[in-house]
């Protein structure tokens, strides 16, 4: 059950050939590197994953394989779409291939709290008891929706068991849900994780991001979950100039996708066109901050 959800739901990166095709072989090497790294489940195809430039087959076929190599962990699959109709094709087929659930996030357009709920109510009334997290990312959709809102949502809406909370600031309103739930829903955290440990110290279940180094991720949520406060923000703090740099919208998804690549877990670090190409002088950053990170992680070690 999604309401079980803690840990780290890491926001996987799909992997392309260096022509730009979907990289199979990839998806493999990369589910492991997650769950070696401490994944307790994925989230596939979202913004950060480039779902927006695959196709329905090429998405579907992503979702299957995750699934396949994830040794039994969930799989949630961003399926968010201003089309009702291609939102529930999509999710009917990555449920069919083995997806523990969906993702969406409000359309751009939305204005008004009914506006907002009438949508969810033409999904639900679409895709049914699929299991669903409720994505409140508004620098990316355009739609703000108020604590009020979305507890409306969950009220109204039993498909709905777990939220990922993008707004800022994060932690504030991560307060006033968990104040104003009607039930219990599981709240994980994205915006890259740069506020992990405040959201942590406002209850979260655990964060879902992407970084190229999931095992801080993970790392800190198991500190701070085991009441180790000061040891995760030390562990924290010594990610964060790397956390940053990639926290740069798409630009930082490729500075990711070369880290990923320079650890063996994709063979390319290609993004599919329309996307940003990293510069010799981005690659000579990319070597200093690694440098700075190898060197940080041998002083904690002594």
């Amino acid at each position: 059950m999604m309401t079980q959800m803690k840990g780290l739901y890491v926001v996987a990166q799909t992997p392309f050939t260096a022509d730009g095709a979907l990289d199979l072989d990839s998806i493999d090497t990369l589910t492991d590197f997650y769950v070696k790294h401490g994944a307790a489940g994925l989230t596939v195809l979202g913004v950060a994953g480039e779902a927006a430039k695959l196709s329905e087959t090429e998405s579907v076929s992503a979702v299957q394989r995750f699934v396949a190599r994830a040794h039994g962990k969930p799989v949630i699959a961003g399926v968010s779409n201003p089309s009702v109709a291609q939102l529930a094709t999509l999710t009917q087929a990555v449920t069919e291939v083995g997806a523990s659930g969906v993702m969406i996030a409000p359309p751009p357009g939305l204005r008004t709290e009914e506006d907002v709920i009438s949508y969810y109510g033409a999904v639900f009334d679409r895709i049914g008891d699929v299991p669903t997290v409720l994505q409140d990312f508004p620098f990316s959709t355009g739609v703000w929706m108020s604590v009020p809102t979305m507890t409306r949502l969950i009220e109204r809406f039993p498909q709905i068991q777990a939220i990922k909370e993008e707004d800022i600031p994060s932690a504030a309103k991560i307060t006033r849900l968990r104040e104003a739930m009607p039930r219990h829903v599981p709240i994980l955290t994205g915006n890259n994780a740069v506020f992990l440990p405040q959201e942590l110290g406002r209850g979260i279940e655990g964060p879902m991001a992407g970084f190229s180094h999931p095992e801080m991720l993970s790392g800190v949520y198991d500190l701070y979950t085991q009441g180790k406060r000061d040891a995760a923000f030390d562990l924290f703090n010594i990610y964060l100039p790397l956390l940053n740099f990639e926290n740069q919208a798409q630009w930082g998804v490729a500075v990711r996708k070369e880290i990923l690549r320079r650890r063996g877990a994709i063979a390319s670090a290609v993004m599919r066109a329309p996307g940003p190409r990293l510069s010799p002088l981005d690659l000579k950053d990319i070597d200093y901050l690694l440098e700075r990170l190898e060197q940080a992680l041998a002083r904690r070690s002594h």
